[in-house]
């Protein structure tokens, strides 16, 4: 749960927790909030030095501006952490004022001034504060600069603050101009948030020189630079609330057992780490975008998701610690009042939802791509040469040579792969487009091999292996039933051994390919005396053995994917047992985990976030806000996917990235699919039949729309459920104690 992706980031997110914990601890915190007026100012002044050491005030800056010559991704990674602390004082403020300072123009009269002030806010000798509510009027003075009054409100860190940086209104527009505090009225606020304070900045007539008017500075810039720093912060607040919740879900006990052994509790800290997830996300996506127009659309995401996350998971946290979350002594309401004081003065979430529709349907955001290091220019050339024989193939043979090259997964060890490793696979990936040739989808046999590959013997290996990379035939999956659904260590369908090998009688169910498949991977109980897990085992079924009757199951939508399959003393033979007797329930989990990594790569089947910008450009009248929630989701699960894939490479642990991607991903087609339902008016009330039912405007019409609606139904089903992903997240990844077994049968 943390923003950095790289060895490095990791690193400096360590130090910069370190420091806080030894620095800023919750005792500190704790007084600063309970303490007299002016508590903040105090402990900030008393934490500035130790942050200057560390040279957190100019991390993003540039060495010429006396910073540390990093950049934003660094200054986000900090914050994360000092949010986490919930620092208190102006440190946020101060490194606003000066990303913003960093990014403005600057000429020969304004070069000088701007360098010496970055120089003392990244030195901690000056705070500064930013000015987000306007407020400000100008009018012109002599030798080119403003005279200006108002009022403006609330400013954060304003008390605190040697220099504000405001806009100022005047018949041309909007200028932004740097302040001394000394020459301004600062009146401190009652703020929100106890440990950082706000003011009203009241300026009466005050002379700006125009070497501090900041010309050609624009209010994006300055508002997508403080949705990207108070997002990071966001994320932090968001990263406690969930280790808080968790840490006391694990230990307080209830009903004679600790809370986090309920699912209700459970899935509440798990939907609080698929927020923290999709927060850090997008605005480590933010941070790395350079200026410009990707970089407001990556703002405005991150302005709505992480945000809105440090709002719920605090707010989840608190109903997860139950009444002494509720009490002024525990520490979870400043972190409710932190979130909720980034959230007014950032703006409404509503708002910024209506910006990121905006600027998708103009075209920005529209890819997430990895950019490949320059890597090995051999390795790549030998790719390219083998891949180009390869795409001179048609029909059987190209799927042949693909087969023994290794290129239908790459990934695998030799011989059935190529030992690829993320980065080779990602050179293996490109050069394939290039070479214009796809790998073929080998549906539940990508399940299959790797189960193989681990368990199977070498003759299993040899006889099945080759054919299913071919794709010479296709692979069903007996896993559930009607009495077991996800329990599948409930399952109640027998294996009994006989002369050679076995007798399997049962009945499975939601069985995808059955009347096309050749083979089936079938669990069965071999020891009903076993305890549940231990007594089942792993075999391979030829699906034309006598004894086998395959019944299509009609679903919702009026087709028959799936099926009943009836096994009545279907023999198996003893080579077709995989690994050992009663040593099925490993092999199955491999299978079930190779499953969820597939669905989790490919569930949008045409309710992407493509489709629905399509939808909602013919619409006219689209309800932004939807469509700006959905875009912002889409994008934070495809960056999930871009950084499950960068810390790969770069030698990082995944973590929770993959499986909370996959638990998104399933809803979110669900909800692309609604909302271009819900556009498409009364032709949604149509039934359509399989493929899409075009328009006179050449798009899927309402009929199309109803009929994915439907089908996307089965996505937080198959795969394991939306509760059952929910509690391996809150089981595998969160540690929480998991559900008690079930009495033996």
């Amino acid at each position: 749960m943390t923003l950095g992706l790289t060895p490095e980031h990791q690193e400096l997110a360590t130090a910069v927790r370190g420091w806080a914990r030894r620095h800023s601890p919750a005792e500190v915190v704790r007084s600063a909030a309970d303490g007299p007026d002016g508590s903040a100012g105090r402990y900030h002044s008393e934490l500035v030095p130790g942050l200057a050491e560390l040279g957190m005030f100019g991390l993003h800056l540039a060495e010429a501006d006396g910073g540390q010559g990093y950049g934003l991704p660094e200054l986000a990674v900090a914050l994360e952490e000092l949010g986490r602390a919930l620092l208190p004082g102006a440190f946020l403020p101060t490194v606003l004022a000066s990303a913003v300072l960093s990014e403005a123009e600057r000429d020969s009269a304004r070069t000088g001034q701007i360098a010496k002030l970055l120089a003392s806010l990244a030195d901690g000798s000056r705070t500064g504060a930013v000015s987000l509510a306007g407020g400000l009027t100008s009018s012109s003075a002599e030798r080119g600069g403003l005279i200006v009054s108002g009022e403006s409100a609330p400013v954060l860190g304003g008390p605190l603050a040697d220099v504000i940086i405001a806009s100022v209104h005047h018949p041309g527009g909007e200028t932004w101009v740097i302040m001394d505090s000394a020459d301004l009225r600062v009146t401190p606020l009652d703020s929100l948030d106890l440990v950082r304070p706000l003011a009203i900045v009241r300026a009466d007539a005050v002379l700006v020189p125009a070497e501090r008017i900041l010309a050609g500075l624009e209010r994006v810039t300055v508002t997508s630079l403080a949705a990207i720093l108070f997002g990071a912060e966001a994320c932090g607040v968001a990263g406690w609330a969930v280790e808080t919740a968790t840490s006391y879900a694990k230990v307080r006990q209830q009903f004679g057992r600790p809370i986090g052994q309920f699912q209700a509790v459970k899935h509440r800290c798990a939907r609080m780490l698929t927020l923290t997830e999709q927060a850090a996300a997008v605005v480590w996506d933010a941070a790395r975008t350079e200026p410009g127009e990707e970089r407001e659309f990556a703002a405005s995401v991150a302005a709505v998701v992480a945000v809105d996350a440090a709002m719920d998971a605090a707010h989840e946290c608190i109903q997860t610690l139950g009444g002494i979350g509720y009490t002024w002594e525990h520490d979870a309401h400043l972190y409710y009042r932190r979130a909720m004081s980034l959230r007014a003065l950032l703006g409404s979430s509503a708002s910024w939802q209506e910006q990121v529709a905006k600027l998708a349907m103009a075209g920005s955001g529209q890819s997430v791509l990895v950019e490949l290091p320059d890597g090995d220019a051999e390795f790549r050339a030998e790719v390219s040469a083998e891949l180009a024989e390869i795409g001179a193939l048609t029909g059987t043979e190209q799927l042949r040579a693909l087969a023994a090259g290794g290129w239908v997964a790459p990934h695998l060890p030799r011989p059935w792969g190529r030992a690829a490793t993320p980065l080779e696979q990602l050179v293996i990936e490109a050069e394939m487009r290039t070479a214009g040739v796809r790998a073929p989808n080998l549906a539940i046999g990508a399940w299959v091999v790797p189960a193989l590959i681990q368990y199977g013997t070498p003759e299993q290996q040899q006889r099945f292996l080759p054919a299913t990379l071919r794709t010479d035939y296709l692979w069903c999956q007996l896993f559930s039933e009607p009495g077991a659904g996800s329990d599948l260590a409930g399952l109640s369908t027998r294996a009994e051994r006989v002369d050679g090998g076995w007798r399997i009688t049962g009945q499975k169910i939601w069985t995808s390919l059955a009347r096309e498949a050749a083979w089936a991977i079938c669990i069965a109980r071999t020891d009903p005396s076993a305890p549940r897990h231990d007594g089942i085992s792993y075999f391979l079924v030829d699906m034309h053995s006598t004894g086998i009757e395959v019944r299509p199951l009609r679903e919702m939508t009026g087709d028959a994917s799936f099926n009943q399959v009836y096994l009545d003393s279907v023999f198996v033979p003893d080579d077709c047992l995989v690994g050992k007797v009663n040593g099925g329930w490993r092999i199955a989990r491999t299978t079930l985990a190779n499953e969820r990594v597939s669905l989790s790569q490919s569930w949008a089947s045409g309710s992407g976030v493509p489709e629905l910008l399509k939808v909602a450009r013919a619409a006219g009248q689209a309800p932004a806000r939807d469509v700006g929630k959905c875009v912002c989701e889409g994008r934070a699960i495809d960056l999930l996917g871009l950084r499950v894939t960068l810390k790969r490479l770069s030698g990082t642990d995944p973590g929770a990235t993959g499986s909370v991607r996959k638990l998104l991903g399933m809803r979110h087609a669900q909800q692309v699919s609604e909302l271009c339902w819900a556009m498409s008016g009364g032709s949604g009330a149509l039934a359509a039949a399989f493929g899409p039912a075009v328009g006179p405007d050449g798009l899927p019409d309402g009929a199309h729309w109803a009929r994915q609606v439907l089908v996307s139904r089965a996505l937080t089903i198959g795969g394991g459920t939306t509760d059952i992903q929910l509690n391996i997240i809150a089981e595998r990844i969160l540690g929480l104690p998991r559900d008690p077994e079930p009495p033996a049968a």
